[in-house]
């Protein structure tokens, strides 16, 4: 009776799980299950309002401090207003010379940096996408397997056991990734208001002077 019960829930389990990430899918693109609208890249445009960025600003790279300051800047674990608070410092540092080539090579450089890192995690996202929908067909496969079993009259007991529990095991693995899935979904969107919010501070330094 457990055997039959569960091998006749399990299905309905997956389908519930995946109907979430299906719907959100509706869109157009299959390996794209977040409710947020996918934007594969951002423009500078987005994010900085202050004047065109020039040509020096491309050299960011080349540039030890400012590299290692987008390093240590776009890391999520350090607070945004530790980050911001970093900024003003370097900012004040630098010659009044320099200020304007120098923060303006930040901005470039927490720009790219950070861009290429959002674009890296929708990458992911896809790829966990299509190993769910993968995972969600073969777990409605075994299930079908299992209930098959089931309905044979010589059906070894222990057999049907086995493989049910590690039906009931795999279809909990694949319900918890696809509850986790509406987090992942979320980090894109904290990269982005990150970078526009740092590149805010930037502006501002400049702004002050």
């Amino acid at each position: 009776m457990r055997c039959l019960l569960l091998t006749r829930i399990l299905p309905a389990a997956i389908a519930a799980a995946v109907a979430g990430p299906v719907l959100a899918a509706q869109g157009g693109d299959p390996d794209w299950p977040c409710i947020q609208r996918k934007v594969p890249e951002l423009s500078l445009g987005q994010i900085w309002t202050g004047a065109a960025l020039p040509q020096t600003a491309a050299d960011w790279s080349k540039d030890a401090a400012i590299a290692h300051l987008v390093t240590e800047l776009s890391a999520r674990r350090v607070p945004l207003p530790e980050a911001q608070q970093k900024i003003r410092e370097y900012a004040d540092s630098l010659p009044e010379g320099e200020k304007e080539r120098r923060m303006t090579m930040l901005a470039q450089g927490l720009f790219e940096h950070m861009n290429r890192e959002r674009s890296d995690v929708i990458a992911g996202i896809a790829r966990y996408a299509h190993a769910q929908r993968d995972m969600a067909a073969f777990l409605r496969q075994e299930a079908s397997a299992v209930d098959a079993l089931r309905a044979k009259p010589a059906a070894d007991p222990k057999e049907l056991a086995r493989r049910n529990d590690r039906l009931v095991f795999q279809t909990r693995v694949f319900q918890e990734r696809s509850q986790s899935l509406g987090f992942v979904c979320e980090v894109p969107t904290l990269i982005e208001q990150r970078l526009y919010a740092l590149a805010k501070s930037i502006a501002q330094t400049l702004s002050d002077r």
